[in-house]
């Protein structure tokens, strides 16, 4: 922190933790509830769902408002001005987190109004693909709460793991389509609950990469992992 600004500083970087906190903590909410919605085709959960994503695109909008004034005040730089890029680019990803959160709660609405149906066991996988991203994102998360660049690389790494179990879903449903005509139409909603879930992950690792750059000023690769040890590129090289 050698040339670091004002205490007043670190009192605005607390403030803009502490939205992110909670963008992070209602994100995980509403991932949690849309995919119980699903499973039980919870109208009212899923309304409920869809009415949070206000609350998380307000803070969302605060962060960028005060990161903008604080650089234009402070002219931030170094680890100083990582901070604040670091939190618009975490809070950006959250307010999509809930997004797509928000996306599966409406697709659950429009299953539900659909007669006869029977969900298929692809519900399961779902479940499954919840659980991973819920978890890469309660991860990268903590590992951004405490700057722990081990564990952001951790959950970098493994987005190849949700991303087989998107194939998976995915061949499925497709099967189950196959079987019976009459299965297309809510089969089709769940393949875009599962791109919604694979895109959670996605933005986990987006987190990730931020986590590593406030930290040490490095960049991840941009090709993100198949299976494959981690490299670090410095920034500038």
């Amino acid at each position: 922190m050698a040339g670091h600004t004002p205490k007043s500083f670190d009192t605005e970087i607390e403030r803009l933790g502490r939205k992110i906190a909670e963008m992070g903590g209602i994100a995980e909410k509403m991932l949690a509830e849309a995919m119980d919605g699903l499973a039980s085709l919870d109208v009212d959960l899923a309304r409920g769902v869809i009415a949070t994503d206000l609350r998380l695109d307000s803070l969302q909008r605060e962060i960028e408002e005060s990161a903008i004034l604080t650089i234009a005040r402070r002219q931030p730089i170094s680890l100083d001005l990582r901070s604040i890029i670091a939190a618009i680019r975490v809070s950006g990803d959250l307010e999509r987190v809930g997004d797509l959160a928000k996306n599966m709660a409406k697709r659950t609405r429009k299953i539900a109004h659909v007669s006869g149906v029977r969900l298929p066991r692809s519900i399961v996988g779902l479940r499954h693909m919840h659980e991973l991203a819920a978890t890469q994102l309660k991860e990268v998360l903590d590992a951004y709460a405490t700057g722990d660049q081990a564990l952001a690389r951790a959950v970098w790494e493994r987005d190849v793991e949700l991303d087989s179990l998107e194939d998976s879903v995915f061949r499925d449903l497709l099967t189950f389509m196959m079987e019976d005509p009459r299965n297309i139409s809510f089969c089709a909603h769940l393949l875009f609950c599962s791109k919604n879930i694979e895109r959670v992950g996605d933005h986990s690792t987006n987190i990730a990469e931020t986590v590593v750059y406030l930290v040490s000023g490095d960049t991840l690769p941009m090709d993100r992992p198949k299976g494959r040890s981690l490299d670090v590129t410095p920034v500038g090289a």
